[in-house]
């Protein structure tokens, strides 16, 4: 296929544009602040990897949005042998994360560099509160032509109805010219193989592929997009 077929641009947002990383530690600073509980490196690391393992679990289907977002800090504190109100907690935890919308490198510089010649969308799993005033908080928001939020869908990546949906709302959509670009092997790029769609994974730090997902792409910085779709 030639790389200059690709018109339609389907991007995830956290860790691909938006710095989620950097937001989840803010948000986590500024929630363990509230709460007057010391936040060590180490409480950091366990929280980052319970929340990783719970989203695969919802991505596989395992569990649903409302268990993630309501059981999280349950399990969480439950490690440390604390009982506490987990729904309250992911609540006042989620407006914290909505304040952060640091981009990742070039992020701005590559949209506005492709706006002219391509459709741009956004296509994430994240909270539709929390991934609106992201976005527009950024100034991303006005480089897509719309945003697609698995919450707002009803489904999620990488199932193979949230591309329907999409597919759906695009006009004139056309599977040879469309890419998504993610930094998730298990949702981005595992959705679009199982859609027949190709795929870009944005891997900046080189991580080992051990999944059964093999994505068209691999790049490491955002700009080497450019070279791909123009």
């Amino acid at each position: 296929m030639s790389q200059l077929n690709y018109s339609t641009l389907l991007f995830d947002v956290d860790d691909t544009l938006l710095n989620f990383q950097s937001s989840e530690k803010q948000a986590l600073t500024k929630l363990f602040q509230s709460l007057h509980k010391p936040l060590t490196a180490k409480i950091y690391q366990d929280y980052h990897s319970l929340n990783a393992q719970l989203w695969r679990k919802y991505e596989r289907g395992e569990i649903s949005r409302e268990t993630l977002l309501d059981q999280r800090f349950n399990l969480f504190f439950q490690h440390y042998g604390q009982n506490v109100d987990g729904k309250a907690y992911s609540q006042k935890y989620r407006s914290f994360l909505s304040e952060g919308h640091d981009q990742m490198p070039n992020a701005s510089k590559l949209l506005a560099d492709l706006k002219n010649r391509h459709q741009l969308y956004v296509v994430t799993n994240g909270i539709a509160a929390t991934q609106h005033r992201r976005l527009a908080d950024s100034g991303l928001v006005n480089y897509f032509d719309n945003v697609f939020i698995s919450e707002e869908i009803g489904h999620k990546k990488p199932d193979p109805e949230f591309f329907d949906y999409i597919a759906d709302n695009i006009t004139n959509f056309n599977k040879q010219r469309a890419l998504v670009v993610g930094d998730s092997l298990t949702s981005d790029i595992l959705g679009a193989t199982k859609y027949g769609l190709d795929s870009v994974w944005f891997n900046p730090t080189h991580q080992p592929n051990l999944g059964v997902a093999k994505p068209t792409y691999e790049i490491d910085h955002l700009l080497d997009l450019e070279a791909i779709v123009s």
